[in-house]
């Protein structure tokens, strides 16, 4: 078993004890037996996986915030990444950042 790095501050100085891990630099202590988080899963409007750096095509016609433009159904959105939070989809829509929810894309 390979030494983990701190979760807390992310340094490689760990120490090993029988039942724990413990930060020799900050002093955070968590299991052994903990698991990391199994990667999130995002899946398009028909249940296809996403994942990055794939192109994927609006579904519907989407208004902007704070402005009167709207993305167009049909629209490709290529190289997309995922990411935490409240929208799922990081891209560029013709040179602008776009932060998109999933269930308005599909795969393709």
């Amino acid at each position: 078993m390979t030494k983990p790095s701190c979760p807390a501050c992310t340094l490689e100085d760990v120490l090993s004890h029988p039942d724990h891990w413990e930060c020799a630099t900050c002093g955070h202590e968590w299991p052994k037996e903990a698991a990391p988080e199994a990667a999130r899963v995002v899946k398009d409007a028909h249940g296809n996986a996403l994942v990055d750096g794939d192109t994927v095509t609006l579904i519907k016609d989407l208004k902007l915030r704070g402005s009167s433009g709207v993305l167009k159904q049909g629209t490709k959105v290529k190289n997309i990444r995922i990411v935490d939070g409240d929208h799922e989809i990081d891209c560029k829509i013709e040179g602008s950042a776009m932060a998109l929810k999933a269930c308005f894309v599909k795969k393709g």
